[in-house]
């Protein structure tokens, strides 16, 4: 029985975001299973062809990464996505997977980082460490992607469990969907803090967090935190490069394998 690892993630076009995160997490969960042949892939046709067309790296599509896992002989295959949530991206790559399973006879999935109760509670206690100290003036915001998918209900239950927790100066906010910067305003208003810091709620710190988190444009999180009269520190660093959360991963991918 040949067995193989296929690690999928959404992609960056941010070279160091991509080492530091997608690639670091890559290795981690590679060194994790030894006895199986590495493959990745990422599902952003736009980070696909930016990277194709500007730097001439070609990483493989799902379906491609797939059809390549067929050529060679695998027979048991674990799929570890790099997602934050259950999402679309999540759902259309289980989708394309399971297109090949008459190829394949054995394949597992390993879960993204939020998916039941308890990963909500084994991220705040490896992220719980990594946060600054707060003084009664300071407020943390984490910026999540957000999604129209229902699974987007995710990020106010974790917002919920990280002040049952006692984080209660850490909100959590997305820049697609709701809760939304708006929804995060009230609560520093309320809070009557007046410095915040603002990190990314995502796998990498690409485009989002150095565009709609902490650029310069008016509109971005920062300009109109700081339009507001709040002094703001931006912590720019994916959740990619915690290797606790990395560990979270390969505890997913571990459970995949002892369920299948």
């Amino acid at each position: 029985m040949k067995k193989a690892l296929l690690v999928i993630s959404f992609g960056t076009s941010y070279p160091e975001t991509r080492k530091k995160n997608i690639e670091h997490l890559e290795q981690i969960l590679a060194g994790a299973f030894p006895d199986r042949i590495f493959y990745h892939a990422y599902t952003s046709g736009m980070i696909l062809r930016k990277l194709q067309e500007r730097d001439g790296i070609h990483i493989p599509t799902v379906v491609e990464a797939m059809q390549q896992i067929c050529a060679d002989g695998i027979t048991d295959l674990l799929v570890q996505p790099t997602h934050i949530i259950n999402g679309i991206e999540n759902d259309q790559m289980k989708q394309i997977c399971l297109s090949f399973r008459d190829r394949i006879p054995h394949i597992a999935f390993g879960t993204p980082l939020l998916t039941t109760t308890q990963d909500q509670f084994d991220v705040i206690d490896a992220l719980s460490p990594e946060l600054p100290t707060l003084t009664d003036e300071d407020a943390f915001v984490f910026m999540g992607h957000g999604t129209s998918h229902y699974v987007n209900s995710i990020y106010a239950a974790l917002d919920y469990a990280f002040k049952s927790r006692g984080h209660h100066q850490l909100h959590i906010g997305t820049v697609e969907a709701w809760p939304d910067l708006t929804a995060i305003l009230e609560k520093l208003s309320a809070a009557g803090a007046s410095h915040v810091y603002l990190s990314p709620f995502m796998l990498v710190a690409g485009d989002h967090a150095f565009n709609d988190l902490a650029g310069d444009e008016e509109d971005s999180w920062k300009s109109i935190l700081e339009s507001k009269g709040y002094r703001v520190t931006c912590i720019l660093k994916g959740l990619g490069e915690y290797d606790s959360i990395c560990r979270q991963y390969v505890a997913h991918a571990k459970e995949a394998l002892s369920a299948s």
